[in-house]
């Protein structure tokens, strides 16, 4: 049975972000006080006692500067409300009502969902009690939570499934799969292709996406996960700490990833970012696909020249097989999950203590031995770690 969906909404700044974090008891969304910084629906399944439901985060209504990112990330909240089987209106206590907060209470009156009224930031019992003023929302009571403080948290989960459908975890493990790049490379756009949905923001404009956001879907049965990352550029033009936790979240996304998607732009050079970010994914060891994107664009372009030219710049990814994709048309996307799904089987395989050593010893006797004046190396003995 397909999990129940819980939207977390509410204006800019009132903790949504917060308490989704504190729900999940990690950090999975970038938290700022800055506002707009989430944008993309962060999702995340949270579990609690035999039940689990899917926890989503949405972009906070207004105060974005550009009106056609405004447009998009409302389409993104109305998309996840239209979706979610519960929502959580998430109120700022120390900030009162707004009358902002009443136009989305409005909204949110006709959408005819089951909801609960969150106020937040009620980190003391006598600010907690400022909490009665949201009755006028006619939402019916609000519960005082502080998401920084974790407070009310165990309260808001039995809240929340009280009015849910009662459906156990997933059995299987989804196939966990990292999408990196540099910016601009296309990695929105293919996820979006992957889930079948414009869940992922995508706009001409770099640095659109800026957490690290997982997505799921199915493909020939099998569980996934596409991890959307922020576009990466030099370190030394990373202006602020939104970018600096961009960065840090791609990073950890590659390292929590089964396998690994490393976009390139067949439109453009490999760049010293696209180098450093070969080399991180090197030194974790991850099943990774060298996937050239937009090679619909790339009209003379010829496979076997591009794949010399990724092995001249790219050296220490010689491993890696190459897919030449266009996440625009969706051309080639379906065999590259099908060799991602084969890459992260061959990561998982155990192999016996003796096999490891008759290959050992197999490369042993293939050896020529150091030439004259030389130690000859010596074996030993071969064991899985």
């Amino acid at each position: 049975m397909t999990l129940p969906i819980v939207a977390i909404v509410g204006r800019p700044n009132v903790g949504k972000s917060s308490l989704f974090n504190s729900l999940a008891r990690r950090r999975v969304a970038i938290v700022e006080p800055t506002s707009g910084v989430t944008r993309d629906r962060v999702s995340t399944i949270i579990t609690h006692g035999k039940w689990a439901f899917e926890l989503v985060d949405t972009g906070g209504y207004g105060l974005e500067k550009s009106a056609a990112l405004a447009k998009e990330i409302t389409r993104q909240i109305e998309e996840a409300i239209t979706a979610a089987d519960l929502l959580i209106f998430v109120t700022d206590v120390r900030a009162g009502l707004l009358p902002l907060d009443a136009q989305i209470a409005e909204m949110l009156r006709h959408k005819k969902k089951p909801l609960i009224l969150a106020a937040n930031k009620a980190d003391t019992e006598k600010i907690a009690q400022a909490a009665q003023e949201f009755f006028r929302l006619g939402l019916g009571e609000p519960l005082p939570v502080s998401a920084q403080e974790h407070l009310g948290r165990l309260e808001l989960l039995e809240a929340i499934l009280k009015k849910l459908p009662q459906v156990a975890p997933p059995e299987a493990q989804p196939l966990k799969l990292a999408i990196v790049g540099k910016r601009n490379v296309g990695k929105s756009t293919l996820v979006n292709r992957l889930i079948g949905e414009e869940r992922m923001l995508t706009s001409p404009y770099p640095g659109t996406t800026r957490d690290s956001v997982d997505c799921p879907f199915q493909y020939r049965g099998q569980g996934f996960i596409a991890i959307d990352t922020a576009g990466l550029r030099k370190k030394r033009k990373v202006r602020d700490s939104i970018e600096f936790y961009s960065i840090a979240r791609t990073h950890h996304s590659i390292r929590r990833a089964e396998a690994v998607l490393f976009l390139l732009d067949a439109t453009s050079v490999i760049s010293q970012v696209d180098k450093a970010l070969g080399k991180f994914i090197e030194s974790q060891f991850k099943p990774v696909i060298i996937t050239v994107n937009k090679w619909d664009l790339a009209k003379d372009a010829h496979p076997e020249e591009f794949e010399k030219y990724i092995a001249a710049h790219l050296p220490g990814l010689s491993f890696a097989p190459i897919s030449f994709i266009s996440a625009r048309t969706g051309k080639n996307i379906s065999a590259t999950l099908h060799l991602a799904q084969s890459l992260a089987q061959q990561a998982n395989s155990k192999i016996s203590t003796g096999k490891l050593n008759r290959i050992l010893e197999e490369a042993y006797r293939g050896y020529a031995g150091p030439g004259p004046g030389k130690a000859r190396w010596e074996r030993y003995f071969m064991a899985r770690r």
